[in-house]
């Protein structure tokens, strides 16, 4: 799935559309639970164009939603619902 443009002048806040696409490959089944982890902090600043801060808050939406977990230096991983 190609990323959206993000829209700065959007009413939603840049970091709110990366958490929704990033929801939507989820449950699009892209990431497998545990085991594939999503795009880091750095490559999504990079596919997006925004800063690092950016996309740090756009996982913290998906984690405090409960769809993600951060496991440090190994990456974010999508919580198994089973």
């Amino acid at each position: 799935m190609e990323p959206p443009k993000i829209n700065p002048r959007a009413a939603e806040p840049p970091y709110r559309q990366i958490a929704n696409w990033l929801r939507e490959r989820i449950e699009a089944g892209d990431f497998r639970p545990e085991i594939d982890p999503l795009p880091s902090e750095k490559e999504l600043g990079e596919t997006f164009e925004v800063a690092r801060e950016t996309a740090r808050r756009a996982v913290a939406v998906l984690r405090d939603e409960g769809l993600v977990r951060t496991v440090p230096q190994r990456g974010t991983y999508v919580v198994d619902r089973n």
